[in-house]
């Protein structure tokens, strides 16, 4: 693949954009395209990606009430607070147990709790790991993620979620904000509602564990950014609400959305590179193997006992 233009992933981003419209087969195909060709510009797909799914979640916006999003996102504010710091508790102690560098157990625990990439990303600087923890992490749990958005669906189905219970489990238990998406847009839109939502509000917890973090490792040169994009998902959402009758306008936006999703997921499967799968160790995969079967095993039984449950939206 030509090392000075990324062109051609450009020109693969519109074929699927037009052509793919399952969030699983744009990953599966990322994945294929890097795995077998070869991805000399993982860091401008992987930028793309981001913005990408920054971008689709803000139009996302355009298909919830505002008052959904409040509805949800204070009753999942409990639910998340326990998951979140169960999730860390477990990953460091398991951790320890297989005697795995603090940092990377620290990072991979982080993306496990909150939201894969992006809070490991955040927490990188905070902590004072290096590159090596940092790729290391990024790659076990993206691994993970994108083998979250294929079994989890057809898991739901299988055990009897409700379109809420399923919304509810896949943003507990899902990595990444992208693949919870997409499971949840293959589940049903009441179930992406929700998922949608309880995922961004479990994203706000990035801020002050970063905070809190870099205070105890006493780094004071790190600048946790809050999510800007949050703010258009939840103006586009305001939007909808306040102009209902604009449903004609607000229909195609939020469609947009979902089609942009899509297209994340093939640049974050194009991310999954030869090179990161050889950095990826034994021992770190079983330790974040584990902790993701844990936690996710446990988080569906309390969803399906409805001991963690949240009202449908109306």
């Amino acid at each position: 693949m030509n090392h000075k233009t990324p062109t051609l992933w450009i020109c693969l981003g519109l074929a699927v954009l037009i052509f793919i419209h399952s969030p699983a087969i744009a990953l599966c195909t990322g994945v294929a395209i890097s795995l077998i060709v070869g991805n000399s510009h993982s860091q401008f797909t992987a930028n793309l990606a981001k913005y990408l799914l920054q971008a689709a979640v803000v139009f996302l916006g355009f298909g919830l009430q505002l008052n959904t999003i409040l509805h949800v996102g204070l009753q999942s504010f409990s639910i998340t607070a326990i998951s979140i710091t169960t999730t860390l508790a477990l990953g460091l102690l398991l951790a320890r147990s297989l005697k795995i560098d603090t940092h990377i157990a620290l990072l991979t625990s982080s993306g496990t709790a909150i939201c894969g990439g992006s809070a490991i990303a955040a927490m990188g600087p905070s902590i004072k790991a290096n590159q090596h923890a940092i790729g290391v992490s990024l790659a076990v749990v993206f691994l993970l993620n994108a083998i979250a958005l294929f079994i989890f669906p057809p898991i739901g189905k299988l055990v009897g979620l409700t379109q809420t219970q399923f919304g509810l489990w896949s943003a507990l238990a899902i990595h990444d904000t992208s693949s919870v998406i997409g499971a949840a847009s293959a589940y049903g839109p009441p179930a992406l509602a929700i998922a949608t939502t309880v995922k961004l509000t479990r994203a706000l917890w990035i801020m002050p564990l970063s905070i809190t973090c870099s205070k105890l490792v006493k780094n004071q040169n790190t600048q946790t950014n809050f999510p800007l994009f949050l703010l258009g998902f939840i103006a586009a959402a305001s939007l909808r609400s306040y102009f209902p009758n604009q449903a004609d306008f607000w229909q195609p936006l939020n469609a947009l959305g979902q089609q942009l999703m899509i297209l994340s997921l093939f640049f974050i499967g194009a991310g999954l590179t030869r090179q990161s799968l050889k950095i990826i160790r034994g021992k770190l995969l079983l330790m974040a193997s584990l902790l993701w079967l844990i936690t996710s095993s446990f988080s569906l039984i309390l969803v399906k006992l409805n001991i963690y449950h949240l009202q449908p939206i109306t």
